[in-house]
């Protein structure tokens, strides 16, 4: 036989207090998820969610850092295609020139002003060598100076290379181009430009055609160096802006995943907290008419 348990006035008042205290907790907790936007502002509001998230938010970090990464080496491999393809155009100025020279009875006034030109085209791609990103020189490796090669064309920086991390496992991609690549380091079959441009100009002055002809020869060596290089940087730019590309997209999706998980669906809370309104006010006039105020009440 079950015994029926005793339902006093004041475990029922206990109860219907217990109850709106949930309710409002419920409506409070919606709105504070409203107001912020977001559904986690503690750990305790979702453990797995909270893990997920900081997983989520060093992945955004870390490729963040890579997409950085990228836009630093654009920089670099950009400025460093810009001279070597002015560089090219003027080696091709050059060799038109020394043609001209060759192939033309000119005064010694002519020859002169065709080595004047010459000389220019020579000291404006040495000033172009000695390009600078970031204060630092673009083709002296990682030199702590300020200038790639000196005023005679000699090189002053170093054999190292400048790298950039742009992607996840430690993908590493080279950023820079040393000068002895790009304008020859004086081995056989790398001729430096600067000092052939300069035998050219001699030649020219004084009137040397065979000497001028064998200096055409290193000259198209030289040029033959600074395509290799060209060609070389280019690859290089391509790559990087793949994995600029690649790292945009993921962090796209990352993002995506991070908001799945942390901001709150505010169609859904408005209606919830709606209906916890509801719910609450309906309680409150339930609880009215079940609970009555008795004359004890009153003398309280």
């Amino acid at each position: 036989m079950t015994i029926p348990s005793r339902v006093t006035e004041t475990s029922m008042q206990t109860r219907v207090l217990g109850d709106l205290q949930r309710t409002m907790a419920r409506g409070q907790k919606l709105t504070s998820q409203i107001s912020s936007g977001k559904q986690l502002s503690r750990p305790s509001d979702s453990p797995t969610g909270t893990v997920a998230s900081l997983q989520l938010r060093g992945e955004v970090r870390a490729t963040q850092q890579y997409s950085r990464n990228a836009d630093d080496g654009l920089g670099w491999l950009g400025i460093i295609q810009d001279k070597l393809q002015s560089a090219s155009t003027s080696v091709i100025r050059v060799r038109d020139l020394a043609v001209q020279a060759l192939n033309t009875a000119t005064a010694p006034q002519t020859r002169d002003a065709i080595a004047v030109e010459i000389d220019n085209i020579r000291a404006a791609l040495i000033g172009d060598a000695n390009t600078t990103y970031m204060g630092r020189p673009i083709f002296g490796g990682t030199t702590p100076g300020g200038a790639a090669y000196d005023a005679n064309g000699g090189y002053v920086g170093n054999e190292f290379q400048v790298t950039r991390t742009v992607g996840p496992n430690a993908t590493k991609v080279r950023i820079e181009t040393t000068g002895p690549e790009a304008f020859g380091d004086g081995t056989a079959g790398r001729p430096v430009l600067f000092q052939v441009l300069a035998d050219i100009s001699t030649a020219i002055q004084n009137g040397d055609t065979a000497a001028l002809n064998a200096k055409l020869g290193d000259l198209d060596k030289a040029h033959d160096s600074l395509k290799s290089a060209l060609s070389d940087v280019g690859a290089r730019y391509n790559r990087v802006t793949q994995m600029k590309q690649s790292a945009d997209d993921h962090l796209l999706s990352v993002s995506s995943q991070l908001s799945d998980i942390e901001d709150v669906d505010l169609p859904k809370a408005i209606m919830e907290l709606q209906i916890q309104q509801t719910a609450y006010q309906a309680a409150l006039a339930a609880s009215a008419k079940v609970i009555q105020p008795s004359l004890i009440d009153f003398l309280r």
